[in-house]
């Protein structure tokens, strides 16, 4: 009983930040993403009756403690789903991401784990049900279930039965790129699940911020849809800053910012100004993703290159959605 599956990153245009329950990850606002084909995750599963414990090997290293628990408690899951709630399985993934370092590591990692998880129990989900499975490891791993342009829909039943991604529009639809921006690979000393809940709580910010969500998802798909780049930019930047606006009035406050993020953050501000168009996102961590068009690739990755304090620059196209090896 045994099935690999790949999943890519996905890169939040309207962020997901807030959960209205922490059990079923259910979120307080709809978000929108794009999946890159740059970062992915590959997960072989392989279910076997002679485990007394499931096993989790990440990178050809062993994986204990919270990682492991993550892993073991989605697999109960699917093992309740299945039937087989005494069948354990050795779990091996190889992860083309920086680990927690604002690439969503956890969004490709749970959606490839979920894909292979069922496959290799014998279970048939749709896209659907597989995304509103996938949501319960990871919340953004459930816009990875699919290519190009994702919607997750926050849904309203307390069961998390309508909470699900819902694809907007495929890969081909429209050639936007992307260049991850690497400023850092080390660990976040504030998680995206602690910070979450700390600026729900305590950020007199974060209602405004909610309050927009249902105007830029509106303005942003009619964008996508007529592939009109300056407005769907100028949403996906003004966006992200509001969610991180959110974090430096939380108790206590905090900030994922690092002096380089505000430096690439300045010069891509600074290509508009001089008619090359970009625009910049950013998820819980310091890392910089950049949008472009790809007649400017050359000189966009120029101008990111050389900025000091930055060690790379990683370009994407749209990714695909779940893929079985």
């Amino acid at each position: 009983m045994k099935a690999t599956a790949k999943a890519h990153t996905n890169i939040a245009l309207i962020k997901y930040w807030g959960k209205r329950d922490d059990a079923l990850i259910l979120p307080t606002n709809s978000s929108l993403s794009l999946t890159l084909d740059g970062f992915y995750t590959t997960t072989t599963v392989d279910f076997q009756e002679d485990l007394l414990q499931d096993r989790f090997i990440l990178d050809n290293q062993p994986v204990e403690g919270e990682a492991y628990r993550r892993v073991t408690e989605f697999l109960d899951l699917i093992r309740r789903i299945a039937g087989k709630e005494n069948l354990y399985a050795d779990v091996h993934s190889t992860n083309d991401v920086p680990t927690a370092a604002g690439f969503a590591s956890s969004a490709s990692g749970f959606a490839a784990l979920a894909a292979a998880g069922t496959k290799a129990i014998g279970l048939e989900l749709s896209d659907r049900e597989l995304s509103r499975l996938t949501r319960q490891g990871s919340g953004s791993a459930c816009r990875s279930i699919y290519g190009g342009f994702a919607e997750w829909e926050m849904g309203n039943n307390a069961d998390g039965s309508d909470s699900y991604a819902v694809p907007i529009a495929p890969a081909e639809h429209w050639d936007i790129r992307v260049a991850a921006v690497v400023l850092s690979s080390t660990m976040k000393k504030v998680s995206s699940r602690s910070g979450m809940k700390r600026t729900v709580e305590t950020s007199p910010f974060y209602s405004g911020w909610v309050d927009t969500i249902p105007n830029d998802l509106l303005e942003i798909k009619e964008a996508i849809h007529a592939k009109d780049f300056e407005k769907t930019g100028s949403i996906a930047e003004a966006n992200c800053l509001k969610m991180h606006a959110t974090t430096l009035a939380a108790d206590p406050p905090f900030t994922y910012w690092h002096d380089t993020t505000m430096r690439v953050m300045q010069t891509v501000q600074e290509m508009r100004e001089n008619g090359i168009p970009a625009y910049f996102t950013i998820d819980a961590g310091p890392n910089v993703k950049v949008l472009y068009l790809p007649e400017n690739e050359e000189n966009i990755k120029k101008t990111l290159r050389n900025i000091p304090g930055v060690s790379d620059v990683i370009l994407s196209k749209s990714g695909s959605g779940i893929s079985y090896l």
